[in-house]
């Protein structure tokens, strides 16, 4: 999940299409619509700790909760208890209420190039308390609602047209088109691509994953949030431009990292986060570099060097089972199939996960700057294009150009929002952005992207989370 717009976006698209034909990790596609209503949750017995393995869960039952799920974010089981819920993308629920934590995948399937979402059930979740000490498996199923038209939740997506022209491009290798740089820097000003000689010959699959891999596909967004007064006038008093990498001269934002080509942009990100605020909250006394490949092998809450999404990892993962450092489980930039990271390894924590708003749905750019400023870097996900990919510096917005190099689907590439400001010449805002490419590409690794047009889907899902500092 990391990226920049048009060029990477339609070299992701590509590729995440690829990888779903080698890999079989495409998620489901389920919508807001679809979640809400009345649920029940049928729930094993408790008792057990963080390493209880509910992959292949479906029985004995020792309780079965019944909630009911409303705009925007209210949940509510059959005693009265009133919790909170938040869709996770297009892939999952997470619903917290009566001091218990239910979360889960949507239930999919995979057969003759063709995905099936089961919108109205769950593969087998987890549940604990909120305190993360009894833990259990549960599934899930959507159950009528009196008054409201009834659905069976199955939607059937046949991808037979997008394998085919996928199978198209399988053999090519990325190159940098010169014609197709000079008429990026043709057609605009604001910002300037250049070729990269040390990304040329990268196959698809390797492309698919530097953009977010197969598994961060994103079939819909929401737009961003509308604005309140009480919002406008908070973000109103906040300065006019703002960079944690020079706070008074003090620089609270980790070293630029490399990926390289494992889908592995959701954790980065979700490591950068974290790294960004634990120095902020200890005034750099405390300068952790966290593991992606910890997240890459041994997280169930995301799929590896195909993808995942920051709410799962710099949130709940980093909440329920904590991350380690860099130093624990070095990165590989590969799935190793085996979670190498020492049991003895110490466990750093995070609470408070959220997306800005406090739920899917709910951000928008002057809560992003909001946050950002009173609480510290944040994690973005947004739609990478082929244009992109040769971003060298500038204000980068998506130019509408394209080269033809592959057919498209929406990868969604997970990076770090570490400032904001104005083009003193131009007046053109933009967000200041680290990335996870390497120093090399673009500006030392970080790029600036247009603000307040949620430009490629950059404003309308953010997520922040708060360490919890260890002695």
């Amino acid at each position: 999940m990391a990226a920049t717009t048009m060029g990477v976006c339609k070299l992701l698209l590509v590729c995440a299409a690829f990888l779903t034909l080698v890999r079989g990790d495409t998620p489901a596609n389920c919508t807001y619509e679809d979640i809400k209503g009345t649920w029940k949750f049928s729930v094993g017995s408790g008792g057990n700790d963080r390493s209880v393995d509910c992959k292949s869960f479906s029985g004995p039952f020792a309780s079965e909760v019944e909630v009911t799920l409303t705009y925007p974010d209210l949940a509510v089981d059959q005693f009265g208890n009133a919790g909170f819920w938040t869709i996770i993308y297009n892939q999952g629920f997470e619903v917290v209420v009566a001091g218990r934590k239910f979360f889960a995948f949507s239930k999919y399937e995979e057969k003759d190039k063709k995905v099936t979402s089961y919108c109205n059930e769950l593969l087998p979740g987890w549940s604990h308390d909120v305190l993360d000490h009894d833990w259990a498996c549960y599934v899930g199923k959507k159950t009528p609602t009196v008054g409201e038209p009834w659905s069976t939740g199955k939607k059937s997506s046949p991808q037979s047209s997008r394998f085919s022209s996928v199978l198209k491009f399988e053999n090519r290798r990325f190159y940098n088109d010169m014609d197709f740089i000079a008429k990026i820097n043709s057609v605009q000003s604001s910002w300037r691509a250049a070729p990269y000689p040390h990304l040329e010959g990268r196959s698809m699959e390797e492309l698919v994953n530097m953009a977010g891999g197969p598994a961060s596909r994103v079939a819909g967004r929401p737009s961003p949030a509308p604005v309140t007064r009480e919002v406008y006038e908070a973000a109103a008093k906040l300065p006019k431009e703002f960079d944690w990498r020079s706070v008074d001269g003090t620089n609270f934002v980790s070293p630029v990292r490399d990926q390289a080509s494992c889908g592995s942009c959701y954790a980065f990100a979700s490591m950068a986060m974290n790294e960004a605020r634990v120095r902020i909250m200890t005034n750099n006394t405390k300068q952790p570099v966290f593991s992606p490949q910890d997240i890459v092998d041994c997280s169930e809450y995301s799929q590896g060097c195909a993808g995942g999404f920051p709410y799962l990892i710099g949130g709940k993962y980093a909440e329920d089972f904590g991350l380690v450092l860099e130093s624990d489980n070095p990165y590989k930039g590969k799935d190793l199939n085996e979670c190498k990271t020492p049991a003895s390894a110490k466990r750093h924590y995070s609470t408070k996960y959220e997306y800005v708003g406090g739920y899917y749905g709910a951000c928008n750019e002057p809560l992003m700057r909001q946050n950002l400023y009173e609480n510290g870097p944040i994690a973005v996900g947004f739609e990478v294009l082929k244009d992109f990919m040769n971003y060298k510096g500038g204000i980068y917005h998506h130019t509408g150009l394209g080269d033809g190099f592959a057919p498209f689907e929406l990868t969604n590439h997970a990076v770090l929002v570490v400032g904001y400001g104005e083009d003193k010449d131009t007046g053109e805002q933009f967000w200041i952005v680290k990335n996870s490419w390497g120093e090399k590409w673009g500006e030392q690794g970080f790029f600036r992207i247009r603000r307040g047009t949620d430009e490629c889907a950059f404003e309308s899902m953010a997520v922040q989370s708060t360490p919890i500092i260890a002695a």
